[in-house]
């Protein structure tokens, strides 16, 4: 697969590559790579850029819940630790989602298996937590909700036929 090398992404894949994350991360199928037509047809393409603006949004949420328990505390109101918790799990989950899809738009059929199950597990876990009586404010309950929306919408961008055609489990070893 030919692989954009140039500015900082370049420089980052090369690092990554060198120190074989890919084979680390993603076991033996770490080196498995769709075919390049498929990476750059236009409806993946699309794929990927739907992908990363979810993300971003996903990051403004969880920016957002940090601000708003910072906003909370400064003006004299106890923030339970769960709050605290939860909004640097986000991010920390957002952060390894950004690294994984960048990984599944070089076309790593691990790493998009990775996007895709996460993109499953994490709004289930966190409906039910957030379900928890009394766990959260209020204010937190409604950004789990939309946290849990932006990684449906992952989801759903993951599972089109066009994206399951585009990376075909690969065969066993």
């Amino acid at each position: 697969m030919t692989q954009r090398n140039d500015g900082l992404g370049g420089l980052a894949d090369r690092a990554w590559c060198r120190l074989r994350l890919d084979r680390l991360a993603g076991g033996r199928q770490g080196g498995y790579v769709i075919r390049q037509d498929m990476l750059e047809h236009p409806d993946t393409v699309r794929s990927f850029r739907w992908i990363r603006w979810l993300l971003v949004a996903e990051t403004i949420v969880g920016l957002a819940a940090i601000v708003v328990a910072v906003l909370l505390t400064r003006a004299g109101e106890t923030v339970p630790w769960a709050v605290w918790f939860r909004a640097t799990v986000v991010l920390l989950i957002t952060l390894t989602l950004y690294v994984f899809a960048w990984r599944a738009q070089l076309g790593y059929y691990w790493a998009y298996q990775r996007v895709r199950l996460f993109s499953r597990i994490f709004p289930i876990v966190t409906l039910i937590v957030a379900a928890i009586p009394g766990l959260y404010p209020f204010w937190m309950v409604i950004e789990q909700i939309v946290f849990s929306l932006l990684m449906i919408g992952i989801g759903d961008v993951l599972t089109t036929d066009h994206m399951r055609a585009t990376f075909p489990k690969p065969a066993r070893r």
